[in-house]
């Protein structure tokens, strides 16, 4: 049995409407909420998306996630079951690409 802690008790922020391009992405140099930190290499950013996709809201993940991004660095991510499960799902319904989870 999968021990709960904070970061797998959350349920993970998945909104319908990532992929819309109507939503408003950061850009550029951004401002980050206090829970989430930006850095700007490669790696640094897969920091960023794991601490957004574990932490974030559905809000924060509208703004900071690019989905594109995310697929490219996602066997980079280090992110608890439920999260990889949710988003792996997610990318699945609507980019029919199936992520490792």
């Amino acid at each position: 049995m999968e021990r709960l802690t904070r970061a797998t008790a959350q349920a993970a922020a998945v909104p319908e409407d990532l992929d819309d391009e109507d939503v408003a992405k950061a850009f550029g140099v951004v401002e980050l909420p206090l829970h989430i930190r930006w850095m700007s290499d490669r790696r640094e950013r897969a920091r960023v998306y794991e601490q957004v996709l574990r932490e974030g809201n559905e809000d924060d993940v509208r703004w900071f996630v690019r989905v594109d991004e995310l697929i490219d660095l996602w066997d980079e991510l280090v992110l608890p079951r439920h999260v990889r499960q949710a988003w792996g799902e997610w990318v699945e319904r609507h980019r029919g690409l199936s992520l490792s989870c």
